[in-house]
């Protein structure tokens, strides 16, 4: 079972004092108003274009590789479109942490909270599908103000980092689960829990099987989901929050549950789950994480596409 972390005087060492800066300083930032974080934070997109050319030249391979009909002008538009989301993620995630309960509902429209109804009123647990868009932080806190679940996160190297983002995420949730610990998460959907899970990285070859995503015939993607789904019998909800245009806040969009998953073997369920993925970034494709190598693992023989 997952040991969460906790907080002990050897997060007040002196290696991590700079980490208590930052913090700090995220802290005393959202509590500026909304508006002019939208501003800043597109603003600091744009200029982390100039210093993260790296990651700006994988999210434009990714766009080109998942979207190869699209015109280099409209791509190089979404790239930029991508940074300012880039900037406003991390806005989003102090306000995720930092925020009270009214601030975030305050700038939040939900739909779909009978999706999740209609699945406890039929006795199941819920597998929420989200997707690894920039808005992440802050969806799952704004969805864990009305259906507290468990989510699923992976450890930080950074052991303050780590203490401060399980705090956060549970200032609205039951708990949290490392990605790892499939046992913890199907005993969850048994006892009928929410479990929040993105199926849409790359965990390398031993964990994936490879089949289609976007335009990429041969994706990386886990086998995650035909356990989970097998064993624990879940609803699977996905669900997108996305940031609207202009600082005028936010919704989040809860899908009716899919009917009917594959479970003949891993391919055919992780081909599935990649199309619910697909339906949900085409929802708000400017904010999803394209600056990650979502395509580093290939299989054996085929060549890097980075």
């Amino acid at each position: 079972m997952t040991q969460l972390p906790q907080f002990s005087r050897a997060l007040l060492h002196p290696r991590y004092w700079f980490t208590w800066l930052g913090i700090g300083s995220l802290y005393l930032l959202v509590l500026l108003p909304y508006p002019l974080l939208y501003h800043l934070g597109c603003g600091l997109g744009r200029l982390s274009m100039r210093f993260l050319k790296r990651r700006v030249e994988v999210a434009r391979r990714n766009l080109e590789l998942c979207f190869p009909g699209m015109p280099q002008a409209e791509r190089e538009a979404m790239v930029v479109r991508n940074f300012e989301s880039v900037g406003m993620g991390l806005i989003e995630t102090g306000m995720a942490w930092f925020w009270p309960n009214w601030r975030i509902t305050k700038w939040f429209h939900v739909s779909g909270l009978e999706h999740i109804d209609k699945a406890h009123q039929d006795g199941k647990g819920v597998l929420l599908i989200g997707m690894h868009f920039l808005t992440l932080e802050l969806g799952a806190r704004i969805f864990g103000i009305h259906n507290p679940g468990i989510g699923v996160y992976r450890p930080n190297d950074n052991a303050l980092l780590d203490w401060l983002q399980t705090w956060g995420r549970m200032r609205s949730n039951k708990s949290m689960l490392d990605r790892k610990d499939l046992k913890g998460m199907i005993r969850a959907l048994k006892n009928g829990d929410i479990i929040w899970y993105a199926p849409d990285h790359d965990y390398g070859p031993k964990s994936s099987v490879f089949v289609p995503f976007f335009g990429v015939e041969k994706a990386a993607s886990t086998k995650g989901s035909y356990l989970l789904i097998r064993s624990g019998q879940p609803a699977v909800i996905p669900f997108v929050p996305r940031r609207l245009p202009y600082g005028k806040g936010y919704e989040m969009v809860i899908l009716p549950e899919e009917q009917a998953i594959p479970l003949d073997d891993e391919a055919a369920t992780a081909a599935r789950m990649n199309k619910v993925v697909e339906h949900g970034v085409l929802m708000a494709p400017e904010q999803y994480m394209w600056l990650h190598r979502r395509f580093k693992s290939r299989p054996a023989g085929e060549p890097s596409l980075y």
